[in-house]
């Protein structure tokens, strides 16, 4: 009895979310420089559904179409998944590293992705690959090689340790920083361009950056569903998730590749968005449990709904100017930081 109010009470959580996400989304399409109503915007997306759009009578106009399915659209699917990426990221990183402090960006990949779109910027500024853009593709290996090389510093006869993890992941970030201000100190003309991008964004991004962040996305939530239960027993410690069957260095591994991909598809396409993976899984943990089985999904559809939201904000706080998103999500993680660090001071916290 009590197993099944607690899976209705779930589900019903889920209903909302999804419920929410579906507004937010309709909100989100609809306002900007130039405002859409929702019933054009519903008309304009069944439209395109196939046979069942025929009956749509255009009434609407050409501007507001393409306003929609070519600069909207792919913004906010885009900002979704960065959102859920980052968010899924950060339950696992606060599962390995069993910290509330850990966050997507705790072992290199913000520095590395900076590099990465630094050098493309600097170098390859008109280089398209497929119809994407240098920058996206280098930050993406940027990120990716960054978190390699913290791993192979970090491992001792084969196994990984996370305090290990967390100061070649500070050294590493900290010399990249310091290559990254070096290029901008030379970089002239393009030095608004790379700091821009530091500050996050989503501005003039499209279905190819939607293409090219999906794939890696999707394959580092896969990867990561097949070790939530894992990370569960990991919480007790890794010596008692060892004597119950936990292969606890794959757990690590596994875990860190799925973390990887899914932190390296965020930032290549939205520059950095700080706090992302630091505050949503707090929340999440608040709304639907410690269990990472149900936290993994729910923070991802959370994170997802957050940052289209705040998204959203930047576009119009500023209007017709647009404010980087980065800066918003700063500006709302701060605090949230401070008070976790309250929170932890007093040891009033429990993962």
């Amino acid at each position: 009895m009590a197993r099944n109010i607690q899976k209705e009470t779930y589900i019903r959580k889920y209903v909302v979310l999804i419920a929410a996400i579906i507004l937010g989304g309709i909100l989100a399409l609809g306002i900007g420089a130039v405002n859409i109503g929702p019933g054009i915007i519903l008309k304009i997306v069944i439209h395109k559904v196939p046979f069942i759009g025929k009956n749509i009578t255009a009434d609407w106009s050409y501007s507001q179409e393409a306003i929609l399915l070519q600069l909207r659209l792919p913004r906010i699917v885009l900002s979704f998944l960065v959102g859920a990426e980052l968010s899924a990221a950060g339950v696992i990183y606060q599962g390995i590293f069993r910290n509330p402090m850990a966050d997507p960006y705790v072992i290199g990949a913000s520095s590395g992705a900076s590099l990465g779109a630094t050098l493309a910027i600097l170098l390859f500024s008109g280089l398209k690959i497929s119809g994407v853009g240098s920058v996206p593709l280098f930050a993406f290996l940027g990120a990716v090689a960054t978190i390699v090389v913290v791993y192979v510093i970090s491992s001792v006869g084969g196994r990984t340790y996370p305090f290990a993890l967390l100061l070649a992941g500070i050294a590493i970030s900290s010399f990249i920083s310091a290559l990254v201000s070096f290029f901008m100190y030379f970089s002239d003309n393009k030095l608004h361009q790379i700091y821009f991008w530091l500050l996050g964004s989503f501005s003039s991004q499209g279905w190819g950056d939607v293409m090219l962040n999906l794939p890696y996305g999707v394959a580092g939530y896969i990867i990561g569903l097949l070790n939530l239960r894992a990370l569960n027993l990991m919480q007790l410690g890794e010596e008692t998730a060892f004597f119950t069957g936990v292969d606890v260095e794959l757990t690590k591994k596994v875990s860190l590749a799925a973390s990887c991909l899914l932190t390296a598809s965020a930032v290549s396409v939205s520059g950095i968005i700080g706090f992302v993976g630091l505050i949503i899984p707090h929340i999440s943990r608040l709304i639907i449990g410690p269990d990472h089985r149900k936290l993994f999904s729910f923070s991802a559809l959370v994170g997802g709904l957050y940052l289209m939201m705040t998204d959203t904000l930047s576009r119009i706080i500023l209007s017709p100017t647009e404010l980087p998103v980065g800066i918003l999500t700063a500006l709302f993680g701060g605090p949230f930081f401070i008070y976790l660090l309250f929170m932890k001071k007093n040891k009033n916290y429990r993962m």
